[in-house]
C-alpha cells in the first residue's frame, strides 16, 4: 500500500483515495490505518499531501503563516472549460474567511463576529424552536426519511432567516445549492460542471441584488448588521464583502449541520442504550453532541497549501504542496482519546475534539450549529424517545473530500 522514497523521505501512498467508494462508504477504518502507518504522507489520487495525526493537525490548524487557507474552497479538480466561461461571466465570489489568509481574513472575521453575536444567536433560538416544532409536528407515523423530514429543512430554513432571505425564496435557493458539494470538493463530470456553475451564477447574482436591498434599507437580521458596518466605514467593509458572505455562509451554514445532524441522530439511534439515557435525562445533550462532533463530524477533513517547505512528523512537506488534513483522524486518536473508536456519550474530554478546527480559523458558525443539534435533538427525546432506525439500510454518503452526512435517514416514526 504504501511506500517510501528513502533519499527525499516522502511516503507516497497509492491507494489512498478520499472519493474512492470504501472511503465514502465509511472513512474512519482508512483514518486508524494511515494514522498508524505514517504522520504525513503524498497521496497520487488527489495529488496531496496528507496529515493524520492530533497533534500535528492542530499544529497545521494553529499556524496559517505555513498553512494557507487559500485552496479551501477550490475544486480538487480542474473545471472544465465551459464551467470556466460560465462562472467568469456572472459569478465574481472571491476568498473572504474559510478560504483567505490574514490580514484580509482578520478584518473580515471581525465584522462577521460582530453579526455573530451573542445577542444575534440568542434572538433566533425561539425560532429554532418554532421551526423545529413545526417540522416535527407535520411528521405522519410510520416510515420517514429524516434528512428530508427534519435536519435538511430546519438548518437551511434557519441560516436563510439568520442572513434575512425571505421566507418565499426558500426553495428557490435550495435548489441553486444543489450539488455545490460536488463542484468545489468532488470529481463532478462535464455536464455536473455546467449545471452547478449555471446555479452557482444565478445564486451570486441573487445574493448581490439582497444585499443591495438591504444597503438601501436595513432591517434587523444579519446582512443589515454587516450593512451598518459598512455604513460607518466603508473602507473596512464593501457591499461586494458583503454578498461574498452571504453567499458562502449561506451554502456552509446548512450543508455542514444538516450533515452532522443526521449523522448524529444516525448514531444515537445505532446505540439504543445511549439514546434511551439520553432521553431519560436531556441535560446530557451537550455533552453527546461534543462526542458525536468528536466520533462523526459533518467535516472529517479539510485543505490548506503550504507556503513553505514543511517538516511534519519527520516527513518533509514541500512548498505550495496542497494539504488534506483528516480531522476526523485526528479526533479518534489514542494518543489524546482513550478507546476513540468507542462512542460515548459520557466521555469526559470529548470538547477536545478539532471538528470545528482551531486557531484564526475556528468555524465562526460552532454556536449555532450546536444550538441547532441541540434543540432537534432535545425535540426528538421529548417528542419521540421510541424512535427506532430501519434496519439494514443503505447509507448513501455525497462523493467529496470534505463533507460528510446521509442523504437519508429512514426511521420508524411511532404512532
Amino acid at each position: 500500500m504504501t511506500s517510501t522514497n528513502a533519499a527525499a523521505s516522502c511516503p507516497v501512498h497509492h491507494s489512498f483515495d478520499p472519493l474512492g467508494e470504501p472511503y465514502i462508504a465509511d472513512p474512519y477504518p482508512i483514518h486508524s490505518a494511515v494514522r498508524e502507518e505514517a504522520p504525513a504522507f503524498y497521496a497520487s489520487a488527489i495529488d496531496m499531501w496528507v496529515i493524520t495525526r492530533y497533534d500535528d493537525v492542530e499544529a497545521v490548524l494553529k499556524d496559517p503563516g505555513t498553512f494557507s487557507a487559500a485552496v479551501g474552497q477550490r475544486p480538487v479538480f480542474p473545471m472544465s472549460p465551459e464551467a470556466q466561461g460560465i462562472l467568469k461571466e456572472g459569478f465574481h465570489a472571491y476568498p473572504v474567511m474559510s478560504d483567505c489568509d490574514p490580514p484580509r481574513h482578520t478584518r473580515i472575521r471581525k465584522h462577521n463576529m460582530t453579526g455573530f453575536s451573542p445577542r444575534r444567536i440568542a434572538t433566533l433560538e425561539p425560532k429554532v424552536w418554532a421551526k423545529a416544532t413545526e417540522l416535527v409536528d407535520a411528521i405522519e407515523p410510520g416510515r420517514v426519511d429524516l434528512v428530508g423530514a427534519l435536519t435538511y429543512p430546519l438548518p437551511a430554513y434557519m441560516i436563510f432567516t439568520f442572513i434575512g432571505f425571505p421566507d418565499e425564496d426558500m426553495d428557490l435557493l435550495k435548489s441553486w445549492c444543489g450539488n455545490r458539494i460536488a463542484f468545489s470538493w468532488g470529481r463532478p463530470d462535464a455536464d455536473e460542471q455546467r449545471e452547478i456553475a449555471t446555479n452557482m451564477t444565478h445564486y451570486w447574482k441573487y445574493c448581490e441584488d439582497f444585499v443591495a436591498k438591504r444597503a438601501a434599507e436595513p432591517v434587523d437580521d444579519f446582512t443589515s448588521d454587516l450593512v451598518r458596518i459598512h455604513r460607518a466605514d466603508p473602507d473596512s467593509l464593501s457591499l461586494a464583502d458583503i454578498t461574498n458572505v452571504a453567499y458562502g455562509l449561506s451554502f456552509a451554514g446548512h450543508e455542514t449541520t444538516t450533515s452532522f445532524t443526521g449523522n448524529a441522530i444516525r448514531q444515537l439511534l445505532s446505540s439504543p442504550e445511549q439514546w434511551a439515557a439520553l432521553c431519560a435525562d436531556r441535560s446530557l445533550i451537550p455533552k453527546a453532541i461534543e462526542e458525536l462532533l468528536r466520533f462523526d463530524s459533518s467535516i472529517p477533513a479539510w485543505r490548506r497549501i503550504t507556503t513553505r517547505a514543511v517538516d511534519v512528523g519527520g516527513v518533509e512537506i514541500p512548498a505550495q504542496a496542497k494539504v488534506l488534513i483528516l480531522l476526523g483522524a485526528a479526533n479518534r486518536d489514542p494518543g489524546h482519546f482513550e478507546e476513540p473508536e468507542t462512542f460515548d456519550i459520557f466521555r469526559g474530554d470529548a470538547r477536545r475534539h478539532l471538528a470545528f478546527g482551531k486557531g484564526i480559523h475556528y468555524c465562526i458558525g460552532a454556536p449555532m450549529a450546536r444550538m441547532e443539534a441541540r434543540i432537534a435533538l432535545d425535540l426528538l427525546a421529548q417528542r419521540v424517545p421510541d424512535l427506532q432506525m430501519v434496519a439494514d439500510q443503505d447509507f448513501d454518503f455525497p462523493a467529496n473530500v470534505s463533507f460528510r452526512g446521509p442523504r437519508s435517514l429512514l426511521v420508524d416514526w411511532p404512532g
